[in-house]
């Protein structure tokens, strides 16, 4: 499968996952100048329809045996200071949302190839999906992981 692949299904489950836990999706894979974000995703304050938080998201998706840490040596000095650049970016497209806290969350996925059918029942406490011969673990979720 290309990693293009393996990356978008890593994404489509921590969006998922994500609402689950109660965040809304504002955008996915959304792109600029300066690159893409790859999830934006928001929390309402308790009991009001305000947006309290505004979390981007950066994904990093591996298949097992990778060589960085399942992602976490990608995220670079240079890549956090585009991530940053494309979000001011995108705060300017959306000036409703720029006066809100920010964070910049990073999700670490291991995408781990089937070979049959597995027992799901055997997955205890950990996030898990199975989509197109895959079977996705969300390895890592490090909110506020820099900025």
């Amino acid at each position: 499968m290309a990693t293009s692949t393996l990356g978008s299904l890593g994404e489509d489950f921590v969006a998922r996952w994500a609402e689950a836990q109660g965040w809304v999706i504002l955008e996915r894979q959304w792109r600029c100048r300066w690159g893409e974000l790859d999830i934006v995703m928001a929390q309402r304050s308790p009991n009001s329809e305000q947006w309290a938080l505004i979390a981007f998201v950066e994904v990093k998706t591996r298949s097992s045996g990778n060589w960085d840490e399942n992602g976490a040596l990608a995220i670079t000095p240079q890549k956090q200071a585009k991530l940053w650049r494309t979000a001011e970016l995108f705060l300017s497209d959306y000036p409703a949302l720029a006066d809100l806290p920010c964070r910049f969350d990073v999700v670490l996925v291991t995408g781990q190839r089937l070979r049959g059918e597995i027992d799901l029942a055997q997955v205890d406490g950990e996030a898990v999906a199975i989509a197109s011969g895959y079977k996705l673990t969300l390895h890592e979720y490090i909110p506020a992981a820099f900025g």
